[in-house]
């Protein structure tokens, strides 16, 4: 899976030029050109890390990540900006940013920087073993789910929108992204074989956990 970078840049060139250089080296780049854009995007999407400039229209950087720690998202975050002095780098980290590269900058550096930081995101998470409830464990590695100690038998889409669901825990899963997720693109996805998947995971793991939002998506409960 690509790891998937959020940039907010309003430079539409400097937005381009990184799109076009990370595409390249094999990331998913989502771009956004201005605060709120991008406060709506990050509430319905995951990402693995965020690009942040500050100075950008209606909720600047700064503000925006403020806001985004609030409500308790940690992705990485790197403020891309123009602003050199030690208050705007003090502001940067106190916001919750990881790291501060200011412009003009190289390409490569940037990307080195990025990487540095989902490698270590990555070591951090490597236990591939999720404890969904006090006895019911879901290996996202082999995607096997066990209850009790014994293995539960689901279909190759139910392990999908299981791992979707935990990926994503405590968001609203608006329908579309459910079906990008579990369906492949050629194929043709179904409401009905959706709410069927669902059933069954609710069986093993308890109708509470996994929330209908009318006409909206659904939500899978951490706790």
């Amino acid at each position: 899976m690509k790891t998937k970078l959020l940039l907010l840049e309003d430079d539409l060139t400097l937005s381009e030029t990184v799109i076009d250089y990370f595409e390249e080296q094999g990331f998913e780049v989502k771009a956004v050109y201005d605060g709120e854009e991008a406060q709506e995007i990050i509430y319905e999407e995951k990402f693995d890390i965020f690009l942040l400039d500050v100075n950008v229209p209606l909720i600047n950087g700064f503000e925006l990540l403020k806001k985004v720690r609030q409500e308790g998202n940690t992705t990485p975050a790197i403020f891309i900006t123009s602003l050199n002095s030690m208050n705007s780098l003090e502001e940067g980290f106190d916001s919750g940013c990881d790291d501060y590269i200011r412009k003009p900058f190289e390409l490569k550096e940037l990307l080195l920087r990025v990487q540095t930081i989902v490698k270590r995101e990555f070591s951090k998470n490597k236990d591939t073993k999720i404890q969904i409830d006090e006895n019911i464990i879901f290996d996202s590695s082999s995607n096997e789910l066990t209850k009790d100690g014994e293995v539960v038998q689901l279909n190759f889409k139910e392990q999908k929108l299981l791992k979707f669901f935990l990926q994503n825990s405590d968001e609203l899963l608006v329908h579309d992204r459910i079906y990008d997720y579990v369906w492949d693109y050629d194929e043709q996805y179904s409401d009905n074989s959706l709410r069927t998947y669902i059933k069954n995971l609710r069986k093993v793991l308890g109708k509470d956990r996994i929330v209908s939002l009318k006409k909206l998506g659904y939500r899978f409960n951490s706790k």
